[in-house]
């Protein structure tokens, strides 16, 4: 097995149960670049909500952000490839979800929003107090959501809705299935992300695995919820945490130990280092 590039996922992977990245997990990262191997964070998250912690590794050159909607060139400070959903597509999006009373959020050109009605009163919104602390640190509240999405529909990255009721989302997944030109996926149990046509991490690392003249049989992926699924498929060397979902777990070629367990470390000690 000769592993040229690592693509890592973020929340459940790369960072542990409350959202930090351990000192032994950030060297064994530091230590595979220093062997020439490119590392490539694939998150589901936007751009502007990254840990700084993870921006300051150096060696890490590219970012695959909204589950693969963009990726972000670091030296050059640009984006190199996106990948969004269709300007008629938001439209029938906003029609739809205007008919229900979730928590929406959405990825535009980098930055995550929400409603200042959510916002100012996120304890109504049915999270946890992880989850609520977290969309105050990185969302920025816009007076009418849905009205700011449609003026910004060309730019579109990921739109997010959470759920309090497991049952509401259950029912809400049979209603986007509906929906044509888009994928839908889950990086949370609380809730279902909706995404461009072809847009995956998968699709994304497969951009950046081209640009290097990489070959996606040397590439491993390393993740633990759905929408990592395509990613690992695509990998040639695919890696599940121990924390993973059952249906992660059964498409990985290795399991490795938990996001509590510093996982990431584990798996490239074991094999990279």
């Amino acid at each position: 097995m000769e592993i040229k590039l690592i693509a890592l996922d973020l929340d459940g992977t790369t960072l542990n149960s409350i959202g930090l990245l351990t000192q032994v997990t950030k060297e064994a990262i530091e230590n595979v670049i220093q062997k020439n191997l490119y590392v490539v964070i694939a998150t589901g998250r936007a751009f502007s909500a990254l840990p700084d912690e993870i921006l300051k590794i150096k060696g890490i050159d590219y970012l695959v952000t909204s589950n693969g909607a963009r990726v972000f060139d670091i030296k050059e400070a640009r984006t190199i490839y996106s990948n969004l959903i269709g300007e008629e597509e938001i439209e029938i999006i906003v029609k739809l979800l205007r008919q229900y009373d979730f928590m929406i959020e959405a990825f535009i050109s980098g930055d995550a929003y929400v409603d200042k009605k959510i916002y100012d009163n996120i304890e109504t919104a049915g999270l946890n107090k992880k989850h609520s602390d977290y969309v105050l640190k990185t969302r920025k509240p816009v007076k009418n959501l849905f009205e700011f999405i449609l003026s910004n529909k060309g730019n579109v990255e990921n739109i997010n809705i959470n759920f309090g009721k497991q049952e509401d989302k259950k029912k809400m997944a049979l209603v986007l299935e509906q929906l044509k030109n888009v994928t839908i996926t889950s990086s949370f149990d609380h809730n279902l992300e909706i995404g461009g046509e072809t847009t995956s991490k998968a699709d994304a690392i497969r951009k950046i695995s081209h640009r290097l003249g990489i070959d996606e049989k040397h590439v491993m992926a390393v993740g633990d919820s759905p929408n990592d699924g395509a990613m690992l498929q695509a990998a040639g060397f695919s890696v599940a945490m121990g924390n993973s979902k059952d249906q992660i777990k059964e498409i990985a070629k290795f399991i490795t130990h938990s996001n509590d367990e510093d996982g990431v470390a584990f798996v490239i000690k074991k094999f990279l280092l």
